[in-house]
This record gives structure tokens, C-alpha cells and sequence, in this order.
């Protein structure tokens, strides 16, 4: 359904109102809820809102459950309920949210996008249809499924969903030719970048940057998440004194590199904390779709890759990149020596880039961010 078509019913207009409300709610739950979606809910009776919900963090109450919660001792028997996403009917950590609805006999539900979980794939709607309640479906379903863009890629491929993130000045240079690098993007684009390392379960770097700048890689926000750090290290150069190595047992930290690496070198990183995955060669480089398939394995839903010139290379040539971040600052660095934000080789024509999608740009303080999608199946 299109808010901006003018034909929309009177029942359409207040569907859309109370749907707006709750993705407003959905949004709460952005980085607590990993590998679960992102999931908001509002029940309305006689025209007025008696409950709201949304799922706080993974293992806890579900939209509709903390929706229920909230209405208390409010009679909710005709209500209807928006849902941002498809009620699931399976059992998982909590019982099934199409059995709660059923049984608290609202007379309506209305949802916003259908879960691409094989588990539900449109069950819900049918158990919800089949105990005699009204469902529509399809309410701002494009905003809904752009708010879990990344549980919708997680859930389908079992693989992490990608983010490039970089920051750069309006030619292209993410430092001069002597390395100087801070700070290329403003205040708030920093802060935003904060709101990503909260949002996104893991963060990746190649062994260049880790090695040179020592980063921590952590979240700044006040109660926000630390994501997992991942250092791509083929040939597992990065100094046990790093930063990352130190704080191991803090923050859990990966360096992923090629089979065959120093034994004494893994065992020490081990015994620091750091999980060491040893993985296959390709191009010269550790295989990123291997390293991929394995993290998702492991339950990691999503990667920042803040990584600099050579890991990004390694990333695109990879596929495994679907979303694209850039800051472009208002400034001209120059030189041929400069670094620019992807590096290798790159494309010798037109036709072998990286082209992108669904490209938008907004102002954040004084840069512009941009952002668009790769070609890879989301």
C-alpha cells in the first residue's frame, strides 16, 4: 500500500496512521533484537490506542506479546492489532504470536510485511484467518522490510548482510598521501557512524588497519552494543599487543586467516581470548564467502566492513557486500598518492565495476551521506 496514493480509502488512512506508529516502535528495538527482526505493535479500540509493544532484545517477548502486556486489565476482545511483521506461528525461544492473537479475540489484524522465514511463510496470516479474524496485509510492507533488511537477507541465505561504510573527501581520498585521516567526515556523521556499530552485530577490518591505527572498533553510545570484531589477517600479522588481542575477553574478537597459519602464533592469540578461524585461499586472499558462510553459522546476522582500500577490494571482488555508506566530506585532498577508499586494481571497464541501486543522498552536518545497494540478491 502507497501513503502517497490519493485514492486510499478512509480505512486505508488510518491503517497507514497507526502502522507509522508502529515501526516508530519497531525502531526502538534497533541493535538489541540481532538475529531477530525488528518488530512493533498497537492495538486500537473505538478509535483510540489502548496498547503498545515491541520486541526489546532476542529471547524476549515478541511485538504482540509486550502489546498484550501493556493493555493489562483493557478489554481487547474486537480490537484490531497492527503488526509490523507477519505474527509467527512456530515455536521458537517464546510460543507463537498467531496462537496469542487468536486467543485474545481481537476481531481484526492488519500487518505490514510478510516474514520470509520458511518456519512462517504466511502461516500466521492463515492460522490468524482461519480462527475467523480479518487480516490485511501489506500495510507500508516497503518500510517494514527496509527496516530489516538485514533479518530479511539473515534469515533467506544464512549469511551475514554487509554494509560498506567509509568516509571520504569529495574526490574519492580517505587520508592524504601521508596518512592523515582525522577527521575527513563531521561530528555527526561520527555520531551516526556510532548508531551503525550499535546496529550491526559485527564490525570488520582488514590486518592493514587494524596494524596501523590499533583501533578498538567499539560502540560509543552510552548503553549501546559493542559489536563482534572481525580482523581479516591472511597471513595472521596483527601483534598480540594490539588493542584488539588485549580487550579479547571483553569484546569477543575473531582474526580470520588462511589454513596452515604459525601454530604458536594461533595458540597465543587463543589463549588471549581471540577466536582464530583458519580458512581457505582464494585470489590470495582469505575466501570472504567462506568466512561468510561460517559466520553465519554462528548466528551473525549482519557486518560493518569499516575496513580500509585493500579489504574493501577484497570485499566487492568477493560479492559479499549489499549495501554501500559513503560520508562524503566538503574538501578537496588531492594527490595521486592519496588513498581512496577501495583499492586493487580495480575494474579495467565500464562493464566489470560495481554498479549500484536504489542510490540516495541526505545531509548529515556538513557532509553528504550517501547511500545504495549492490546487485548482490538481498
Amino acid at each position: 500500500m502507497n501513503p502517497d496514493d490519493k485514492n486510499l480509502s478512509a480505512q486505508d488512512q488510518v491503517d497507514i496512521r497507526y502502522m507509522k506508529m508502529a515501526l516508530e516502535l519497531a525502531r526502538k528495538g534497533c541493535g538489541h533484537t540481532n538475529p531477530n527482526p525488528m518488530v512493533g505493535a498497537v492495538i486500537v479500540k473505538d478509535g483510540k490506542v489502548i496498547a503498545r509493544g515491541y520486541h526489546h532484545k532476542c529471547g524476549q517477548g515478541h511485538a504482540e506479546v509486550e502489546a498484550f502486556r501493556d493493555a493489562g486489565d483493557a478489554d481487547v476482545t474486537g480490537a484490531t492489532i497492527y503488526v509490523t511483521l507477519e505474527p509467527c506461528s512456530h515455536y521458537g525461544k517464546t510460543p507463537p504470536c498467531a496462537d496469542l492473537i487468536v486467543s485474545k479475540k481481537v476481531g481484526r489484524v492488519v500487518v505490514g510485511a510478510l516474514d520470509p522465514n520458511p518456519l512462517v511463510a504466511g502461516r500466521g496470516i492463515n492460522k490468524i484467518k482461519a480462527a475467523g479474524i480479518e487480516v490485511k496485509t501489506g500495510v507500508l510492507a516497503q518500510e517494514s522490510i527496509k527496516l530489516n533488511e538485514i533479518f530479511m537477507h539473515y534469515i533467506v541465505h544464512k549469511q551475514p548482510y554487509v554494509l560498506f561504510k567509509s568516509a571520504v573527501s569529495l574526490d574519492g581520498k580517505i587520508a592524504t598521501r601521508t596518512g592523515d585521516s582525522q577527521w575527513i567526515s563531521c561530528e555527526e556523521s561520527r555520531a551516526q557512524v556510532q548508531q551503525l556499530r550499535n546496529q550491526y552485530m559485527a564490525i570488520m577490518v582488514g590486518s592493514n588497519t587494524a596494524i596501523q591505527d590499533n583501533p578498538r572498533l567499539t560502540c560509543r553510545l552510552p548503553g549501546g552494543a559493542n559489536p563482534i570484531r572481525i580482523v581479516v589477517d591472511s597471513q595472521l600479522r596483527i601483534p598480540l599487543d594490539l588493542t584488539m588481542v588485549q580487550t579479547a575477553r571483553e569484546v569477543p574478537t575473531i582474526a580470520a586467516c588462511l589454513k596452515g597459519a604459525d601454530p604458536e602464533k594461533v595458540k597465543a592469540l587463543e589463549a588471549a581470548g581471540v577466536q582464530v578461524m583458519q580458512l581457505d585461499e582464494k585470489d590470495g586472499h582469505v575466501d570472504l564467502q567462506q568466512l561468510c558462510t561460517q559466520l553465519g553459522q554462528q548466528g551473525i546476522d549482519s557486518i560493518l566492513l569499516e575496513g580500509g582500500g585493500t579489504i574493501a577490494d577484497v570485499a566487492f571482488r568477493s560479492g559479499i557486500v549489499n549495501k554501500v555508506q559513503i560520508y562524503a566530506a566538503p574538501m578537496i585532498i588531492g594527490g595521486t598518492d592519496a588513498k581512496t577508499c577501495v583499492g586493487g586494481l580495480g575494474a579495467a571497464a565500464l562493464g566489470e565495476a560495481v554498479h549500484l541501486h536504489d542510490m540516495s543522498v541526505c545531509r548529515v552536518g556538513t557532509d553528504l551521506c550517501i547511500t545504495a545497494y549492490t546487485d548482490r540478491e538481498a
